[in-house]
């Protein structure tokens, strides 16, 4: 798993983030390695949530998004990291595009303490 997608799943996890799941994505989509999807419980949880993963995984990884879309309103903001693209949902967001479900193929990694357990 990416470590990018490991971290910005303990991040989103430390800062609230609701039922943060990472999926493999790689043999799906072919696009990317990993989807994080998390959700916040207002727009601005999903801006604080979005602001931490962004600032941590510049910090502990160099690895600033390539682009991040959605933040103006802040219902769904999808942030590019290459192979790594994270998801932060207001929650009723996320209940009506129902990613999980559409990606319901897609393996759901375990992720919990997995950055701590890291060399």
């Amino acid at each position: 798993m990416p470590p990018a997608a490991l971290l910005a799943a303990e991040v989103a996890d430390e800062k609230l983030g609701r039922d943060t799941v990472v999926l493999a994505m790689g043999e799906l989509l072919g696009l990317v390695d990993a989807f994080v999807i998390t959700s916040g419980r207002n727009p601005r949880q999903v801006r604080t949530l979005v602001e931490e993963i962004e600032r941590r995984l510049k910090q502990r990884l160099g690895l600033p998004p390539a682009s991040i879309e959605g933040l103006q309103d802040a219902s769904w903001v999808l942030m590019d990291y290459g192979d790594v693209v994270v998801h932060v949902f207001f929650d009723e967001s996320r209940r009506y595009y129902d990613l999980e479900h559409l990606w319901s193929r897609a393996p759901r990694l375990a992720w919990h303490g997995a950055v701590r357990a890291a060399p």
